[in-house]
């Protein structure tokens, strides 16, 4: 058997590089029949069993294997988020309730004009927008490419944020007392552009929901946003019954985003 190699001159912690390197051969698709169990990773890698109990403690809390006491560990099914229709939503707290952690990589986060956007909310086309675009991750994957304009004259204190794991309808309460009351969205299904798929690590041939918001604060349009998500890890949900038939319902306790 070929013994796999680790950096054990470099300084970074074993279990860490072991973690990474079975991350990389997931997402290659190697362990798509079977996952190696401890004894075995002990044997490829030669390390410790502590090593190895390490980098599958994270991979589990990742959510990307299954590991139960006594069975060989498996790949993870991959974990759903899923939102009820209805509700102006928050996908941060869709996320942690699925039970994965969630963060964002924020790719900008500025002053801007756009006479596209600023005509959707009402305004001037050389009004200034602030601009937040982030990539959002559950776990250790990226869930969504998430783009959002506000009036500056409001919002330009958002630009202090740090929005690595924060909520931006909280901020934005926190920071200027406002609360977006209702909105719109138009959802469609779609292709990713070949910069989503890289971003999002779509895999081959999965779609994406386009998502488009306008909501609104004290009876005017405040927030245009656009946010690409993974078809394969997003699910949207309604209810109906026989008596009342069908409608969209928020979830219990649902917060902003």
């Amino acid at each position: 058997m070929t013994e796999r190699k680790l950096n054990r001159g470099g300084g970074r912690p074993l279990w860490k590089q072991l973690q990474e390197e079975l991350v990389r051969r997931l997402r290659a698709g190697e362990f798509d029949d079977v996952f190696p169990g401890e004894l075995a990773l002990v044997e490829d890698y030669q390390v410790s069993r502590h090593t190895v109990r390490q980098a599958l403690s994270q991979l589990r809390a990742d959510g990307l294997i299954v590991a139960e006491r006594g069975r060989q560990p498996r790949v993870a099914t991959a974990p759903e988020i899923r939102q009820p229709m209805g509700a102006l939503y928050s996908l941060f707290s869709s996320v942690e309730a699925s039970g994965l952690t969630q963060h964002s990589v924020v790719r900008a986060l500025d002053v801007r004009a756009d006479g596209v956007i600023a005509s959707r909310l009402g305004l001037e086309a050389s009004i200034p927008l602030v601009y937040l675009e982030r990539v959002r991750f559950a776990g250790d994957e990226p869930l969504a490419l998430d783009r959002v304009w506000l009036p500056a004259a409001v919002a330009e204190s958002l630009l202090e944020a740090d929005f690595s794991h924060t909520s931006l309808y909280a901020e934005l309460a926190a920071r200027t007392g406002l609360r977006l009351d209702h909105g719109r969205e138009d959802i469609r299904a779609v292709n990713p552009t070949s910069a989503e798929r890289a971003l999002l690590h779509c895999p081959a041939g999965a779609a994406v929901f386009s998502i488009n918001r306008l909501a609104h604060a004290q009876g005017r349009p405040f927030e245009w946003r656009h946010t690409v998500v993974r078809g394969d890890r997003f699910a949207l949900a309604a209810e109906f019954s026989a008596h009342q038939g069908y409608r969209l319902t928020p979830a219990t306790g649902s917060s902003l985003a």
